[in-house]
């Protein structure tokens, strides 16, 4: 399958990547980067350093949106450290930004392939692909499916009392993507809290023996660390590569049809989703809301994936 995937890395973020890089069954065509959990800049450079990484300087980085739609930039430095790479020391990127904005090069690749063919990853916030929809409205029957890590039912908010920070980070473009009517699967706070990354399964990625597995298990430390402190855990959740994961073994997830809203108007609850699990509204189904997974045998298949390099 061929995918894009759209991102603010986030070590987490890189892992995706790094799990779409590796799999035979993905075809990586591009990585674009959009303000987030770092800026845009910083965001593009730990991309083009994963490509590095991963020996794909190939694959092009595409730098996007450097802000939300309509609200103040936040970021989640507190989380990730100040460069949003801070536990693994990786060299300063060999090459640069492809160029073209990071909206243009979603565009073009999806309405060069044939319809239905291009799915999008969402592991950031929706900013990129809200413009993109809005410049070019035949995108909503050309993108075959948009598989996003954001929101949250049972878990509400990591970010807020109410929200998941994709979400939160810009709820304008989320509602954009949500209401566009493209086949959508979401991942969300109640799948990525299932897959702890416990010190034990960080020490099996670490035990893989090669410099991915040795990087990876040191960016999941760092980042983890907040909120095993947080949660008073050993680990915290494991958020983005469920995106991935997905796509590969979807049969290892759980979910259903159900109906999801953005909550644009109120300031005590910005961002939250809406999820209506039980069909009390009767509104149709526009996202596919993944609930369960098998956790033990996702960290078999990253585990699997990452020795591979």
């Amino acid at each position: 399958m061929k995918i894009i995937i759209d991102t603010d890395p986030g070590q987490d973020d890189a892992l995706t990547i790094l799990l779409a890089i590796i799999s035979p069954e993905i075809e990586l065509l591009g990585v674009t980067t959009v303000a987030g959990n770092v800026s845009v800049d910083q965001a593009t450079i730990n991309a083009l350093k994963t490509m590095d990484l991963a020996g794909r300087t190939d694959i092009p980085v595409h730098a996007g949106a450097d802000r939300p739609l309509l609200r103040a930039p936040i970021d989640a430095t507190h989380v990730h450290g100040r460069t949003g790479f801070e536990g693994a020391d990786l060299p300063d990127p060999t090459q640069k930004a492809a160029p073209g904005h990071a909206v243009d090069f979603i565009i073009r690749t999806v309405m060069d392939n044939p319809p239905g063919s291009i799915t999008l990853c969402a592991i950031g916030p929706m900013t990129n692909i809200a413009l993109a929809l809005a410049r070019e409205p035949q995108l909503r029957t050309r993108i075959g499916q948009i598989v996003t890590m954001s929101g949250a039912f049972a878990e509400v908010g990591n970010i807020t009392p109410t929200a998941e920070f994709n979400v939160y980070a810009d709820p304008h473009a989320a509602a954009i993507v949500l209401e566009s009517g493209i086949k959508i699967t979401m991942a969300p706070l109640d799948i990525t809290h299932s897959l702890h990354t416990s010190a034990a399964r960080l020490a099996r990625i670490e035990a893989i023996g090669n410099r991915i597995g040795r990087v990876v298990a040191d960016w999941l430390r760092f980042e983890k660390a907040f909120e095993a402190g947080k949660y008073g855990t050993d680990g915290g959740p494991l958020h983005d590569p469920n995106t991935v994961l997905w796509l590969l073994r979807p049969d290892l997830y759980k979910g259903r049809q159900v109906n999801v809203r953005v909550e644009t108007g109120s300031e005590l609850t910005m961002g939250l989703t809406a999820v209506d699990w039980w069909g009390i509204t009767k509104l149709p189904g526009n996202v596919f809301f993944l609930k369960e997974c098998d956790t033990d045998a996702l960290y078999d298949v990253i585990t699997e994936r990452l020795a591979r390099f």
